[in-house]
């Protein structure tokens, strides 16, 4: 079929076979299709979508663009995770050690954070040394001697995302769950992975503002995810406040070293522990929710999990001693407090309003060019739920000084509400999407 004529039929809701939109798109990794007619295809999908059989067809030819890590030397089954990306959220970190301690292989290829969010390799790089650009042979043999690597998308992984990314977000058409299911999979299943545990976050400081479009992304990922003959589950979770208490890079790790010594925040121990059960089940080392979680409950308590931290920080050229001396970690010279003007309960804390200005301060990117200070960031000492007195601090603000920071505070005092008693608080894990 003529690419011309493909975009016609997906404009008009004619019918098109898998094969013939697999060409087109393996058209398009190769420059065989010009941008023009690559942008009128997906403004054609942001409109009318695609049927499931169509959008596995797009993710499969996606994946199969570039390379496709094989990992049938590791024994067992492989692992992954993936976030949609929140405030605070740091959890592949603690997550990733610990499941490979359990005994499960966890192959992980990050990103980087964009906008009010954070991303998991610039939360790796505050860790002094840590590199995520290794070759994919040295991934693999890491994957096969520790059980874990985290490196970030190589060029020759996915490359047809990479181009069709870079032209939905120069043409409006990014909020398209036919194209981020695509997106996110053809990435995932070029890991050669076996399983994927998803974390689809709502509220307001998620990409999904409701519940109706978490569950309708859910829903997409863990019915194509499954047609391409990957095991899946979804977690459908709250990000209406921030994740945890600190936002910020170094700061997250700091946190992350504190989930895994069992005494982190509850809200991202209790998340580490629900995504790290659903991998267990899996990887077919845990039968049920109860014994996966003794596993990990075990790893956190033996240390087992800590010592696979510091295993791949070593690995992957970074400082291991950071795990026993977080003060090693990227640090400012100024912390200044975000007081309460009143006294009563934290009844909201928004987190777009604070992970953009952690963002402002330098912890994150406006621009995906922009450069990223590792140790700026904010603390939070008080969650929604919290009693606070008139002149106590909420949070603290780790910056580089300058003018920006009373503007800053000013701000992040907005976005932390204070009133006679709190909301109910949605649940942490809403709803479970299963293959």
């Amino acid at each position: 079929m003529r690419s011309a004529d493909l975009i016609r039929a997906v404009r008009d809701k004619q019918a098109i076979l898998p094969a013939e939109l697999a060409a087109f798109v393996q058209g398009i990794a190769r420059g065989d299709v010009p941008d023009y007619q690559a942008s009128a295809f997906l403004m054609a999908v942001f409109f009318n979508g695609l049927s499931d059989e169509l959008t596995a067809a797009m993710t499969l030819a996606m994946r199969d663009s570039g390379r496709v890590i094989d990992l049938t030397s590791v024994p067992g089954l492989k692992v992954d995770k993936h976030s949609t990306g929140g405030v605070g959220d740091k959890i592949s970190l603690p997550l990733a050690p610990l499941v490979a301690a359990c005994g499960v292989p966890v192959p992980m290829v990050s990103g980087r954070g964009l906008g009010h969010t954070g991303g998991t390799l610039d939360k790796l790089e505050s860790i002094p040394g840590f590199r995520v650009d290794l070759s994919l042979t040295r991934f693999v043999e890491l994957v096969q001697t520790l059980g874990l690597c985290l490196i970030g998308q190589t060029a020759d992984l996915a490359p047809a995302d990479k181009k069709l990314y870079a032209l939905r977000d120069v043409t409006s058409t990014v909020e398209s769950i036919p194209l981020i299911t695509s997106s996110i999979l053809s990435k995932k299943l070029a890991e050669g992975i076996d399983a994927l545990v998803l974390d689809v976050k709502v509220g307001r400081g998620a990409f999904m503002k409701t519940e109706e479009h978490a569950r309708a992304l859910a829903q997409s990922l863990v019915r194509v995810g499954t047609q391409a003959g990957v095991k899946m589950r979804a977690l459908i979770t709250d990000m209406d406040q921030p994740l945890g208490k600190t936002i910020g890079n170094s700061l997250e790790v700091r946190e992350s070293i504190e989930i895994l010594r069992g005494h982190g925040p509850e809200d991202t121990t209790e998340l580490t522990m629900a995504l790290g059960a659903e991998m267990l089940i899996l990887g077919g080392v845990a039968k049920d929710s109860i014994e996966a979680r003794a596993q990990l409950g075990n790893a956190m308590r033996s240390g087992a999990g800590l010592a696979k931290f510091r295993a791949i920080i070593e690995a992957q050229h970074g400082d291991p001693t950071v795990v026993d001396h977080p003060e090693k970690l990227p640090s400012t010279e100024h912390k200044s407090a975000v007081l309460a003007k009143m006294a009563g309960v934290i009844t909201d804390i928004d987190p777009y309003v604070l992970g953009t200005s952690a963002m402002r301060l330098g912890a994150g990117r406006a621009k995906a060019e922009d450069r990223v200070d590792h140790a700026v960031g904010i603390v939070l000492v008080k969650k929604v739920g919290d009693i606070v007195e008139r002149g106590e601090p909420m949070a603290y603000v780790h910056h580089r000084g300058g003018g920006i920071i009373e503007r800053e505070l000013k701000t992040i005092e907005a976005g932390m509400v204070i009133g006679a008693s709190a909301k109910a608080a949605r649940p942490l894990v809403v709803d479970v999407i299963s293959g």
